[in-house]
């Protein structure tokens, strides 16, 4: 089976973009003071995060990107971003529903970009890959276009390796001979348990420390010191 359509199901895929067009908005609405956005703001945030991981898988396999093959995409990702937008007072209070549909939403990205690698015939490690690329990469267009720092690149929460854990499972079952959709729905449990224990329980990896000022002083002392 070489079409990825036939393994990835078009309600699967409109999910997953609307479920990051939530999110976006969601997270544009909560922005105050000089950084505050209007409407349109929070909207284009909205599908940008919507649709932003499904855009970059799809360049990386060289493929056209399935958000400009039917009008289904746009049309789900628009209207997720209003609903998140004008509900955002709402879901604020929910946060424990918020942080389980991030993290379903990465665990989805994550699956589908590893998944249609997969039927590409991609080997399994360019795969996961192209699956991690898929989950962050909504989030990193979000931070990109409001001129933030790249969340995945900080200390936090585990986001990335989430979603690198739940795609190298998937690969792993696909090396193995189970099937694409019961592969996935591992991939997404496993991402999604990782994410929701790592904010729950404050978990992230190590920060880089600075090196030894000792052999910083060492290194830069030959280094001549113009004075004005």
């Amino acid at each position: 089976m070489t079409e990825p359509q036939f393994l990835i199901p078009l309600w699967a895929d409109l999910t997953a973009v609307g479920l990051g067009g939530v999110q976006g908005a969601l997270f544009a609405s909560g922005f105050q003071g000089q950084r505050r956005l209007d409407l349109l703001g929070v909207s284009i945030i909205g599908v940008v995060m919507g649709l932003g991981g499904g855009m970059i898988r799809d360049l990386l396999l060289s493929t056209t990107p399935v958000a400009l093959q039917s009008n289904g995409y746009l049309f789900t990702v628009t209207a997720a971003a209003i609903v998140g937008m004008l509900l955002a007072n709402v879901f604020q209070r929910l946060n424990a529903v918020i942080v389980a549909l991030d993290a379903v939403a990465i665990g989805m990205f994550g699956a589908l970009g590893t998944t249609k690698a997969l039927a590409l015939g991609l080997p399994p490690i360019p795969s996961v890959f192209v699956g991690v690329c898929a989950a962050v990469g909504g989030g990193l267009l979000r931070d990109v276009f409001m001129g933030l720092p790249v969340a995945m690149m900080h200390v936090g929460s585990l986001y990335a390796v989430a979603a690198a854990v739940g795609c190298a499972v998937l690969a792993v079952l696909d090396v193995l001979g189970v099937g694409p959709v019961p592969a996935a729905i591992t991939c997404i449990a496993v991402t999604a348990v990782i994410r929701v224990l790592a904010v729950v329980f404050d978990i992230s990896l190590p920060e880089q420390r600075a090196l030894y000022r000792r052999k910083v002083a060492v290194e830069t002392s030959t280094i001549p010191i113009i004075k004005p």
